[in-house]
């Protein structure tokens, strides 16, 4: 049951703002679109004559605005986006599972998300960030934009594409991610990557220039080589391409306060420590106002 964008709800104006951009996502790719409202509650419960915690037999008395939700914001987005096939569904399980659940069958999952600012709503902080670190599919991370409530989801309509690119780990799904977002969107792509020469010891360091400028002319055509074929897949795509010194992280950044949308890889690995995102697409997730798209690989 593939082909389709999927985005997790909650309410939140950052969720709202993720209905949206994932309603124009689903145009662009020709896909319907799929609404999953996760809605895990705790029963309530009273203490009995024993003194031990029961289960309510009382059902609510009035009913769950929440119960609502998406269908009023299926409604909405049909309305704004004609010809839009839009599904909505609830779950009951918890938020981080329902999730995962519903990206197993899409294409794309988007999600809202607040950066480093206050948090609410479950798709603002720590459910997020598990479920970009566990999913094998494609997530995308809105913010709300200026005038955050009304869900409209305005701010970056317009821009390049911008990709992330590890040298190392260049990987191919991450790269064929990124060109045919610009290729949907009739952008271009701003390839960076960021690098480091081997005998400098951080951003202060001295290091000699002539060596490290040969190192750089390698670095441009090994960045070069590896577009090629997909140059050549996607011919409609103009392509800039950026060999920075320093950390990925930070380039990435500033190159994203013009973008439309920010592209970064994710390995599909565990750690002792159980799933992780890294530090670049961490960094990138947290201080990016752009929406940013985790694509995991092998």
């Amino acid at each position: 049951m593939l082909r389709n964008v999927t985005v997790g709800l909650d309410g939140s104006p950052e969720s709202l703002a993720a209905a949206d951009w994932a309603a124009r996502e689903a145009q662009l790719r020709d896909m319907p679109l799929r609404l999953v409202h996760a809605r895990h509650r705790q029963p309530h419960t009273y203490a009995s004559l024993a003194g031990t915690l029961m289960a309510s037999p009382v059902k609510e008395p009035h009913p769950d605005p929440a119960e609502r939700l998406p269908r009023e914001i299926s409604a909405r987005l049909a309305e704004r986006h004609p010809g839009l096939r839009v599904s909505a569904e609830q779950s009951t399980e918890r938020p981080v599972p329902a999730l995962l659940a519903a990206s197993r069958d899409a294409d794309l999952l988007v999600l809202g998300s607040r950066g480093l600012s206050g948090v609410t709503g479950f798709l603002a902080g720590s459910v997020t960030l598990s479920v970009v670190a566990r999913t094998e599919r494609p997530v995308v991370l809105v913010r709300a934009g200026e005038g955050a409530g009304t869900g409209t989801g305005t701010d970056h309509l317009t821009g390049d594409v911008v990709l992330g690119l590890d040298l190392e780990d260049s990987a191919g799904p991450v790269i064929e991610f990124a060109f045919q977002a610009a290729s949907h969107r009739a952008a271009n792509l701003r390839v960076v990557h960021g690098w480091k020469p081997p005998s400098s010891s951080g951003y202060g360091a001295a290091f000699d220039i002539e060596p490290n400028a040969e190192l750089g002319a390698r670095v441009r055509q090994e960045l070069a080589d590896v577009l090629m074929p997909w140059r050549s897949k996607f011919p409609g795509v103009e392509v800039r391409e950026q060999t920075l010194i320093g950390t990925a992280g930070s380039h990435l950044v500033n190159a994203s306060r013009n973008a439309a949308l920010v592209v970064v890889g994710r390995r599909n690995r565990r750690t002792r420590a159980g799933n992780h995102i890294g530090p670049v697409t961490h960094a990138v997730l947290h201080h990016t106002a752009a929406p940013v798209a985790v694509v995991p690989h092998a």
